[in-house]
């Protein structure tokens, strides 16, 4: 009864964040998900291998930002199949579902019993097609009988609205049998785009309908049988596929060729070994052929397209180990630089990509995202791993090739991105339709004060003025490399000018450490905040400061035992569950372990690639998250997972990489030929390090480091061409 119902309290807050247009919803507990993804196509299905038969997910199989299928069920006698297991192969080229039959009556009889059947299930997603076999074989010692059907349906959903927005209109939709074979969607969007399905079953059904195949078998004992089932996207009429077996060689063989000249880690840690394996394997997979080079997609589902922060501070984070994602990541940012104000898209000349989306709902505006600018820190991201890039490989041919686009960026940060001139770069969305927050955390409620009110107009992120900093002084000796000696002087020059005005208006001395961001006003926003931990990454920090920041990131409130959290404990709004107030996302806290190598502070770099290696040893697969819960460590206990988080996400995958990078202080000098380690230092539970193929031009060379206490040594195990390797132990 109505009048027996407790009315909840909902917070403002709460109401808030769940009508922001971009929230993403979390209604209810589902099967386990588990993601596949080649270039523009990623396909997401349960435990079973089904898509679209339990509630709460966000399956289908998707190709530029549209569901081209949504339902895919497979029945036994019109009942679901027992699970045995779910199983990823290692390097995510196939997924593997083993099932067998439940108790099968007909009549009130038992005519089947369980588990005599094993069904196997092989699914991979190659150039635009989700390929999968079903293999059946009876183990049972007498005939068996009975049907197999796969239901299946698409509803061509925007991913937007999968996500959860509605649409008061939408395109025509039909569907068609061409074959016994074959069955066709079709599907005509308001944006006058055609978009295609098409499925093919071999053998064919015993009866095939526009929604669902039919097969009958009867199988003797140990007889076995196949069904191949391929579903394509805007696969045009006359392009013929190639059978299962063959495209899953050719697929695993382009896995194979795509990983050639990748330096590979290898440890005395059987655990750690795993996590490295299946970091390597996730960046391998969401990494994307474009037109300008191989670029990380952000994370899938809700990310699997081009974003400039993420391809940014993921290739940076991978720099070390293959720089060539630094050059695919650069080149394709230059290309789609803005060129023109728009204030839709946040777009101003100069300013670099946020997110780019190829969907209907883009395209005809409903979103703002087809090209999107929201972001603050892309732009100085941008000069940054230009310079870092070049100083990294000496590759001066891409730096003339970059060159205009990076002092376009520049123009952007002195000129747009600083609207009131006093010299910090600062945002505000120029429609309701832009994201409210503009940095990395950019959920409305990311930026505030101390009293928990959230910053209001133009917004002045401490990172992003460190981010400045860097990106000048780096643009500068690319600058000289050019010959642009001035030019290079007026870049250091303003550098400095910069880090000066940031100390003076940044610093807390009640916190001992710098406020988040300056509001409209010019307020500091003084909460105790990750993002002063990126800013040593930048080197924008003084030496003394720079101890009192790494010294109070290592307190209880900040480290939860598993890695730094977003918020400190006792602020405001910090909140362990949140997105960005209180949660610990990995890639932030693989930025400040560089940062504090940067500073010589190994011993906490020590402690916080402890926690993140013993986090990543609970999650399934060994696979860090984007982000996890921020709870207190408790002994016997794993860290809390984060309900919505992507898995895999780019720069989540490539922070094992980082903080083996801050560990050794691997450090790079193209010109030299020399790579140094700067006061290399291993955690306790690594013994021994090995890198092999750690590239510099055309040269390379395999290392082996050995811990001996708080010190190292050096074994070179190999070299090619000219180089040379030293240990630095600087203070």
């Amino acid at each position: 009864m109505l009048s027996d119902v407790i009315p909840l309290s909902i917070s403002e807050d709460a109401v808030a964040a769940a009508e922001s247009p971009f929230y993403i919803p979390m209604t209810g507990p589902s099967r386990p998900r588990t993601a596949l993804k080649h270039d523009d196509t990623f396909l997401v299905l349960d435990s079973h291998g089904d898509i679209g038969a339990a509630a709460g997910g966000s399956d289908g199989l998707f190709n530029a930002d549209t569901r081209y299928l949504a339902r895919l069920q497979l029945r036994l006698d019109d009942m679901q199949p027992l699970l045995l297991g779910s199983n990823l192969r290692d390097d995510n080229s196939a997924l593997t579902v083993d099932l067998t039959n439940p108790d099968i009556y007909r009549d009130g009889r038992l005519v089947l019993a369980k588990d005599l059947l094993h069904i196997v299930r092989t699914i991979f997603l190659w150039r635009g097609t989700a390929f999968q076999r079903i293999g059946l074989q009876n183990h049972g010692d007498a005939e068996a009988s009975f049907e197999l059907s796969l239901d299946f349906d698409t509803d061509f959903a925007d991913l937007f609205e999968v996500r959860g927005s509605v649409r008061p209109r939408r395109g025509e939709r039909a569907s068609r049998r061409l074959s016994p074979c074959d069955v066709a969607f079709d599907y005509r969007g308001l944006d006058d785009t055609s978009r295609g399905t098409a499925m093919h079953f071999d053998p064919a059904p015993a009866r095939l309908e526009v929604n669902r195949a039919v097969y009958q078998f009867t199988l003797a004992p140990q007889q076995t049988a196949s069904v191949f089932l391929a579903v394509s996207c805007n696969r045009p009429a006359t392009q013929q596929l190639m059978p299962f077996f063959q495209s899953l060689l050719a697929h695993r063989r382009e896995m194979r060729q795509a990983t050639l000249g990748v330096t590979t880690v290898e440890t005395s840690n059987d655990i750690f070994n795993e996590v490295l394996c299946q970091a390597m394997a996730d960046l391998n997979m969401l990494t994307t052929e474009t037109p300008q080079g191989r670029y990380p997609y952000a994370g899938i589902p809700w990310y699997s397209t081009t974003f400039g922060r993420d391809g940014l501070i993921t290739a940076l984070q991978m720099l070390w180990i293959d720089p060539r994602i630094a050059r695919g990541v650069l080149r394709r940012l230059a290309a789609h630089q803005a060129t023109a104000v728009d204030p839709l898209n946040d777009a101003e000349p100069g300013k670099i990509l946020h997110e780019m989306r190829g969907g209907e709902m883009a395209a005809l505006r409903e979103v703002p995202f087809a090209q999107y600018y929201g972001s603050v820190d892309s732009t100085p991201l941008f000069v940054m791993l230009a310079g870092l890039y070049v100083e990294r490989t000496g590759d001066d041919s891409t730096l003339k090739e970059l060159w205009p686009a990076i002092e376009k960026a520049i123009g952007w940060i002195d000129g747009p991105g600083d609207p009131d001139r006093d010299g910090f770069v600062e945002y505000q969305r120029a429609t309701d339709q832009g994201l409210q927050n503009q940095g990395w955390k950019d959920s409305y409620d990311a930026i505030f004060h101390a009293d928990g009110k959230l910053a209001e107009g133009n917004i002045a992120l401490a990172e992003v003025q460190g981010y400045v900093f860097a990106a000048k002084r780096l643009a500068a000796l690319c600058a000289h490399r050019l010959g642009l000696v001035a030019r290079a002087e007026q870049l250091e020059q303003q550098a400095e000018q910069l880090a000066a005005r940031f100390e003076r208006a940044f610093w807390c001395e009640e916190l001992g450490t710098y406020a988040v961001a300056l509001d409209g006003a010019k307020r500091p926003c003084k909460v105790r905040s990750s993002n002063a931990g990126q800013l040593l990454f930048t080197g924008i920090v003084r030496p003394d400061r720079a101890r009192l920041v790494a010294t109070d990131l290592m307190r209880p409130h900040f480290f939860s035992g598993w890695g730094i959290r977003t918020i400190a404990c006792g602020e405001a709004r910090y909140n362990p569950m949140s997105y960005h107030d209180g949660s610990i996302w990995p890639h932030d806290n693989a930025i400040i372990v560089l940062g504090l190598a940067r500073y010589g502070f190994k011993a906490a770099v020590e402690k916080v690639f402890k926690g993140l290696f013993e986090a990543a040893s609970y999650m399934e697969l060994r696979r860090l998250p984007e982000l996890f819960c921020g709870f207190q460590r408790e002994r016997r206990r794993g860290p809390t997972l984060y309900p919505v988080a992507c898995a895999p996400q780019a720069w989540a995958s490539a922070t094992p990489f980082t903080l083996v990078e801050a560990a050794l202080g691997v450090q790079f000098n193209a010109d030299r030929r020399e790579i140094r380690l700067v006061n290399p230092r291993l955690p306790a539970f690594l013994n021994e390090v090995v890198l092999r193929d750690l590239r510099l031009g055309d040269s390379s060379v395999d290392l082996r480091i050995r811990r001996h206490g708080e010190g190292v040594s050096m074994e070179v195990l190999r070299t090619d061409g000219r180089i040379q390797v030293s240990i630095v132990l600087a203070r």
